[in-house]
């Protein structure tokens, strides 16, 4: 963990996210309306997941709640947090949200990038040795049950990789729900998923990466592939396609061959999704080199850069917007406790 990213560090994300985890409006709905009955307040048609301006980023603002009451039980801020969790994660509230997405025409309902931030909230949950946590496992696990068989669908049905750099980017997604299968146990669907996307990906040559950060990037395309890849290939074939697929990663240290991202305006929502590109960048960039062996020489160039915009993305997240303080304090907490990191290469 950083050293930056202190017990105080986490209480300011926490105060974040339980200022927006139940602040109903403004909302975004993200559901296509099929009758009078679809037209209703947030907190009715999703009663856990409403807040935060929109559904994945209240799924991925529990998750935050769970992640930094974990790593650190003594903040101060925790008992607002258990609160705040508690309060949500019922079974009256998950059959809710069951129905919801049980609703004709939702099958593709924040698949895959709110799906698989529901599946991290459930690994989170499963890998914390609390009493709370196996209730609220328990409790959500018929969500996880079904977000995991729709993200699976979701790529053994793709022709050909979504590489955007917003919430429709497969890569990302696809990189939670093998971390979610790997540390869940669930050996086979993480096996199927792994030989979709080998086809999907591994014979790719030449990332363009010289052309990122399109305007409204916070996903890295190229460099969320090249992280995916390192859980799907072992790590000889990593390294050698990580050498096709990305040539310019460079082989002496040097901090700004890749330069963080500026955001010209972070009161405009869109724009403030390049304070975000910074921390997602940061923990992809060190995700790669975790999956290199330690004697490579992209390591350093690849970790110097990751420091570099991991200290941007964190300084980024003040709360003066809502436009960013609704999500960028997830993608801080992510980078800073690493999250991805911590699965390990095969």
């Amino acid at each position: 963990m950083q050293a930056q990213f202190s017990s105080r560090s986490a209480e300011h994300l926490i105060g974040l996210v339980l200022a927006g985890i139940h602040r109903e409006y403004p909302n975004k709905i993200l559901h296509a309306l099929e009758s009078d009955a679809d037209v209703a307040p947030p907190r009715s048609l999703t009663p856990i997941f409403f807040g935060c301006y929109d559904w994945h980023s209240a799924v991925h603002g529990h998750w935050t709640l769970v992640r930094l009451c974990r790593l650190f039980p003594d903040a101060s801020a925790v008992a607002s947090a258990r609160a705040a969790l508690a309060h949500g994660l019922t079974p009256e509230k998950v059959a809710a949200e069951l129905a919801h997405l049980d609703h004709p025409g939702r099958r593709s309902f924040e698949v895959p990038y709110g799906m698989g931030w529901l599946l991290t909230l459930a690994l989170e949950l499963h890998e914390w040795d609390d009493a709370d946590a196996r209730s609220w496992h328990t409790t959500l696990a018929p969500l996880a049950e079904l977000a995991a068989a729709r993200l699976l669908g979701y790529l053994e049905r793709l022709p050909h990789p979504v590489r955007t750099g917003e919430h429709a980017q497969t890569a990302f997604g696809a990189a939670l729900f093998l971390d979610w299968a790997q540390g869940c146990g669930a050996t086979a669907m993480g096996e199927r998923a792994r030989t979709r996307l080998r086809e999907l990906y591994a014979s790719d040559e030449n990332g363009a990466l010289h052309l990122e950060p399109s305007g409204y990037d916070f996903l890295s395309p190229c460099l969320a592939e090249a992280d995916l890849m390192r859980r799907v290939l072992g790590a000889e074939e990593f390294s050698d396609f990580l050498g096709r697929f990305l040539p310019q990663i460079p082989v002496t240290l040097d901090a700004q061959w890749l330069a963080p991202a500026l955001c010209p305006d972070p009161s405009d929502g869109k724009l403030a999704h390049l304070d975000g590109l910074n921390s997602s960048r940061a923990w992809m960039l060190e995700g790669i080199a975790h999956g290199l062996a330690t004697s490579d020489s992209r390591r350093g160039p690849l970790l110097a850069a990751a420091a570099a915009h991991a200290e941007r993305g964190l300084a980024a997240v003040t709360g003066e917007h809502y436009a960013g303080s609704h999500w960028l304090g997830s993608f801080a907490a992510y980078q800073a406790t690493r999250r991805g990191a911590a699965r390990a290469a095969r």
